[in-house]
């Protein structure tokens, strides 16, 4: 009997042993999160938000690091690690997504929002993100939710600008996408595609006259010590879609498919909030936009509705060429669901 007991007691400790690693393995699933974006950023911030919230769900199950301001690369090549499983999780612009997905590339069409409220009401609407995120699948990612950079916005060197007109000649720093490119030949720029680490040098220099990026963005980055005028043209809001690699994916279970899905919401609510407290309060400097331009002598246009409608006009052949590279189909959903939510 003391043998048989002995025997027992090996065998136990003998299964723990080889089962362990398996359990440990098990107990964390240690995933990587990349993005662009800097720290104190809305959209870091957001990720960050999304890594906490499954940590907390799945009550440490999966942990999920988070990499700011490419750590782990473009955001090109972070898309491309996706795809190859290297990396788990990362959020990239639509500009970027549309070499990969060219239907994403609908997001930045330019005046597509009216307004912000607008913009929002659309993104926020499942049956959009369903829509949009269909196309992913086959391109090697899935789509689970989005953050943001901002706005887009217009500074230059050169001259206050208040119509289409106004930029024509300019050498304008675009990201590198086609329908960015397209828009700014159309309204008679010259656009450059430049890294965006690039851009303050350029523009000290004389190699670009401006570049467009949310005005928050500008100041953080102090473009706006090298260009005094600006316009709030809004011509594009830059959503980036947080995707997952599909194997990954499929390798969790619903309940923490839906997790991971329900993150993505506390993280755009998270961006948003912080963005719009950045507006008010800049980092380190405790003043709002507002302040830090009068202060620094930075002339700031705000565009009537009117004179938006002028831009608006201007760049509708763009749509016209967009039509057949994004598909009439969803054009028109797109177009419909502006128009459902207009506020």
């Amino acid at each position: 009997m003391k043998k048989l007991s002995v025997c027992c007691l090996a065998f136990f400790i003998a299964v723990s042993l080889i089962l362990s690693p398996l359990v440990a393995g098990a107990a964390t699933d240690k995933i990587k999160f990349g993005h662009v974006a800097p720290p104190f950023h809305g959209q870091s911030k957001g990720a960050d938000a999304f890594a906490a919230y499954v940590k907390e769900k799945t009550n440490g199950r999966i942990d999920i690091a988070t990499f700011p301001m490419g750590q782990l690369g473009g955001e090109r090549s972070m898309a491309e690690q996706v795809q190859a499983g290297t990396l788990q999780i990362a959020s990239i612009t639509t500009a970027v997504m549309q070499n990969f997905v060219p239907q994403t590339g609908i997001m930045d069409l330019p005046y597509l929002f009216p307004n912000r409220e607008t913009a929002y009401a659309v993104i926020d609407d499942p049956k959009v993100q369903e829509k949009l995120f269909s196309y992913l699948p086959k391109k090697g990612f899935i789509g689970i939710g989005w953050t943001e950079n901002e706005l887009r916005d217009f500074t230059n060197t050169k001259r206050p600008v208040r119509k289409p007109e106004d930029i024509k000649g300019l050498k304008v720093r675009v990201m590198e996408a086609a329908v960015f490119m397209d828009t700014f030949k159309q309204l008679g720029a010259s656009p450059v595609g430049i890294p965006f680490p690039e851009i303050y040098n350029a523009l000290q220099t004389g190699v670009i006259d401006a570049q467009e990026n949310p005005l928050l963005t500008s100041i953080l980055m102090k473009f706006t010590e090298v260009t005094k005028f600006v316009t709030l043209t809004q011509h594009t809001i830059t959503e980036c879609i947080i995707i997952v690699n599909p194997d990954y994916w499929a390798s969790l279970s619903k309940a923490d498919q839906k997790i991971f899905r329900d993150a993505a919401a506390t993280a755009i609510k998270t961006n948003r909030e912080v963005n719009e407290g950045l507006h008010n309060k800049l980092p380190k400097l405790g003043i709002s936009i507002d302040e830090y331009c009068k202060k620094n002598g930075i002339e700031v246009i705000r565009l009537t509705n009117a004179e938006k409608e002028e831009f608006r006009k201007a760049v509708l052949p763009v749509y016209d060429l967009y039509r057949e590279k994004i598909g009439g189909d969803l054009m028109d959903f797109f177009l419909g669901k502006v128009k459902e939510h207009r506020r």
